[in-house]
């Protein structure tokens, strides 16, 4: 069976959902039976998304998508340093 992969807005109804489930007395086992995650994606999502709104994480995530392309340049900055300093003490 195929992974489903749900939107950030997506997972915030979810966790919305259970939160009124939870509030009924419903266990977070029928709750996460009902919505079709495990109670370990239950538990991650809900501290990643816990109490962020839409807009807050659609905000989020294009800073994420933003930040990822210095975090590689960064690492690539750091490796060139590194093999110059080598190159540098003659230690090759």
């Amino acid at each position: 069976m195929p992974r489903k992969r749900h939107t950030a807005e997506q997972i915030i109804g979810l966790l919305r959902q259970s939160e009124v489930a939870l509030a009924l007395g419903r266990t977070v086992g029928e709750i996460c039976r009902a919505l079709g995650v495990s109670e370990a994606s239950f538990y991650r999502r809900r501290s990643e998304y816990g109490g962020l709104k839409v807009d807050h994480a659609r905000r989020l995530k294009d800073l994420e998508r933003e930040n990822a392309p210095l975090k590689r340049a960064v690492g690539e900055l750091t490796l060139d340093k590194l093999i110059l300093k080598e190159a540098a003490e003659g230690n090759f």
